[in-house]
């Protein structure tokens, strides 16, 4: 096939990272032209008429011009189009297997969103215990499946590209939650796995520091570029660059620091 894919996406989104790292691992990573969206600026136009209205990123342009959205449809379908061993196992009933798997993310990954966006003390329990509720539910099927390995199966594989990047996303409980998981064998399976994925080499896009800092208005409830009310800026603005940023308070629930407390201003 003749041409480049385009995806267009917002910066340090898991759904994006999350076709980085199957190009990472098919050491493909020309193969693609990443195109970031600046989301505290309304959507170009352009864009628009390409997606047919859809705001939802990332959105894969194939050579030939054809639009493909959902990031698990664009992952599945390089996956299928690219050079190179394909990350989805090959015999069918391990293929459902991991579907299966991935077919629990969604769940996993809107408790973690509302989690930390939550600005209600008295319901951070209940998020706490949704999520962990969700991790045991991730350990069960991991011990069903393969309760001495290390992935899902024999290799870092399709259900792995999909919830690495959240993982990582969830460094952001971790920073404005105190979130860990207990100590507990219940988490034993889950906790090697999700170690294991964040090791792993293929999937460095990304770093604590940056998650915490770009993330910082989504502990304040904001999320996707909007203000936090006595804010101008957003923590997602491209300048000034998150390295030359401090760390942001821990503490989400007393209102947010100011633009130049976390120089995103000049002060």
């Amino acid at each position: 096939m003749s041409g480049k894919f385009i995806i267009y996406h917002i910066p340090v989104c898991p759904f994006s990272q999350r076709i980085e790292i199957l190009l990472a691992l098919r050491g493909l990573t020309d193969a693609v032209e990443f195109r970031v969206v600046d989301i505290t600026r309304p959507r170009d136009p352009e864009l628009l008429a390409k997606t047919r209205g859809t705001t939802a990123l990332p959105v894969l342009e194939t050579p030939d011009g054809r639009i493909i959205k959902e990031s698990l449809v664009i992952l599945r379908y390089l996956d299928e189009v690219l050079p190179g061993g394909a990350l989805r196992r090959s015999d069918p009933a391990e293929h459902a297997i991991e579907s299966m798997l991935i077919a629990k993310e969604g769940a996993f990954v809107t408790a973690g969103y509302l989690y930390v966006m939550n600005q209600d003390r008295s319901q951070r329990a209940a998020h706490l215990d949704r999520l962990l509720g969700l991790y045991r539910g991730l350990d069960d099927f991991l011990v069903e499946h393969n309760p001495t390995g290390t992935w899902l199966f024999d290799a870092f594989g399709l259900a792995e590209a999909v919830y690495t990047p959240i993982f990582k996303r969830f460094w952001f409980l971790d920073y404005y939650e105190g979130f860990a998981l207990p100590d507990d064998p219940a988490y034993d399976r889950v906790r090697a796995w999700r170690t294991a994925c964040m090791a792993h080499p293929a999937t460095g896009q990304v770093s604590e520091e940056e998650i915490v800092k770009l993330y910082y208005d989504y502990a304040l409830g904001a999320g996707n570029g909007a203000l936090v009310d006595g804010r101008m800026v957003s923590s997602f603005a491209f300048e000034p660059n998150w390295r030359s940023r401090p760390w942001p308070p821990r503490e989400k629930y007393d209102g947010t620091a100011s633009d130049a407390a976390l120089g995103l201003v000049s002060a």
